[in-house]
């Protein structure tokens, strides 16, 4: 049998997962079985779905330690942001329960007096779901849970480096849900089915640009609804008058906080002239400062890199550069796909590390000669999914979010951070199609029907 293997970031020789690849030769007979258990799932009452989420949901509570030790030793998060994950998980499934009955379309006046004239949501069906190893329970879960709570099927294929993960929670949903409900798969050539098969309806992606593109690309030529979560070079622009002191935690949390490798975290920190050179001393003393451990260890802060192939990439970034480096830039002589959280004043905002997305603990440092042109460094990228804007004024704070290019933006927090009821998703090359999570969600997983009743 053919099988996909997961390892610890920390310790590579360590096996962490081992999961059955699904064979291709198998696919179409899994899909029409998808599709048969989603009809049956789709006349299911709203109520009785909202009670299966909500039992997973306990489901996730009851093996709360177990899988945040599985995360922390699968992806190598410290282990108390894996914990942090599972809560999530939990409430989101929690939350897109009893989603399931909010009021799913409107009455309208009626072209005569005795029409009656309304509008509903209907599941789209089969839908695909591929996700990332950086959030292996979070993100599929704001996946999953509304997908499942407006009565489709699903299709879950997951990142080979996270298979134990989304095995855990694809078991425990199938403990809950109808036989083929949630159908798993794993393995190569998985990806291009969920993305080519005209059984499933939508895909939703988590992942790179570059294959978030390809999937949307095959998604929509085959007239299928895409969606897709991409790449991010998510700035920070502190401005003069912001209180530097008490934003140093949260921008170097955001930074550095589980080795760089969230699509929100902070890959630029912009500050404008006058506050320049307190905030450059004040970051490199506070990135000093982070713990590097082993990510069981409740101390660490920053843990590995997901592999060796990432921390060299990362290395090779920071070799690239024209920028000075800071503090870090080293590969610690430690077994694991370490790095050290780096960072590199950057004098060109053409910089590789001002253009690109390095998706590890290297940030660059770029100073504003003013606040217009802190907005320009920016907005100075293709991305556009998350800024932060420190500033004790309101009315810049009012004015600058509307001029930052970012799908999502926090004034006087880190770019890191969202709620499971608030729309998320970006700008330009960060995003396509609709937004996830809250209320937004049901726009992508069920389709719009007008009806009109004459007696």
């Amino acid at each position: 049998m053919t099988t996909v293997r997961s390892t610890n970031p920390h310790e590579p020789k360590e096996t962490v997962a081992e999961v059955p690849v699904t064979p291709i030769d198998e696919f179409p007979a899994r899909l029409e079985l998808a599709a048969s258990a989603g009809r049956a799932w789709a006349r299911t009452a709203a109520p009785e779905r909202a009670v299966a989420l909500t039992r997973a949901a306990d489901d996730i509570a009851a093996s709360a330690e177990r899988l945040a030790d599985l995360i922390s030793r699968e992806v190598g998060k410290p282990i108390t942001e894996a914990r942090g994950e599972v809560v999530r998980a939990e409430r989101t499934f929690r939350y897109f329960a009893q989603s399931a009955l909010f009021p799913e379309g409107d009455v309208l006046p009626g072209s005569e007096a005795r029409t009656l004239t309304y509008t509903r949501s209907r599941p789209r069906g089969v839908v695909g779901l591929i996700t990332p190893w950086n959030f292996p329970l979070a993100i599929p879960a704001w996946k999953l849970a509304p997908a499942l709570a407006y009565g489709n099927a699903v299709v879950f294929k997951p990142s080979t480096q996270a298979v134990g993960t989304a095995e855990a929670l694809a078991e425990i949903l199938n403990r809950h849900l109808p036989p083929g409900v949630v159908m798993f798969a794993v393995g190569p050539g998985s990806g291009a089915l969920v993305a080519e098969s005209p059984v499933i309806s939508a895909v939703s992606f988590t992942g790179s640009t570059e294959v978030g593109r390809q999937v949307a690309a095959a998604v929509s030529a085959r007239g299928g609804i895409a969606q897709a979560e991409m790449g991010g070079q998510n700035p920070t622009v502190v401005l003069a008058d912001a209180d530097v002191d008490g934003a140093i935690a949260g921008i170097v949390g955001s930074a550095f906080a589980y080795a760089g490798q969230k699509c929100t975290a902070t890959s630029r920190i912009i500050v404008q002239d006058n506050v320049y050179e307190h905030t450059r001393d004040a970051l490199v003393e506070a990135v000093k400062a982070l713990v590097v451990l082993d990510p069981s260890d409740p101390k660490c802060q920053v843990g590995p890199v997901i592999d060796k192939a990432s921390r060299d990439g990362a290395l090779a970034a920071v070799a690239a550069s024209g920028g000075r480096i800071l503090t870090g830039g080293r590969r610690p002589d430690v077994p694991g796909s370490y790095l050290e959280p780096t960072l590199v004043e950057v004098a060109d905002a053409d910089d590789v590390l001002a253009t690109d997305e390095v998706f590890a603990p290297v940030t660059a440092l770029l100073r504003a000669r003013s606040v217009q042109h802190a907005i320009e460094l920016a907005n100075a990228t293709p991305y556009g999914l998350s800024a932060s804007l420190y500033t004790r004024d309101l009315t810049a704070a009012l004015t600058h979010t509307r001029d930052l290019e970012a799908g999502m933006i926090r004034v006087n927090a880190p770019t890191t951070g969202l709620d499971h009821w608030a729309p998320f998703g970006g700008t330009k090359e960060s995003s396509f199609g609709p937004r996830e999570q809250g209320l937004a969600a049901r726009q992508f997983y069920t389709e719009s029907t007008t009806v009109a009743v004459s007696p």
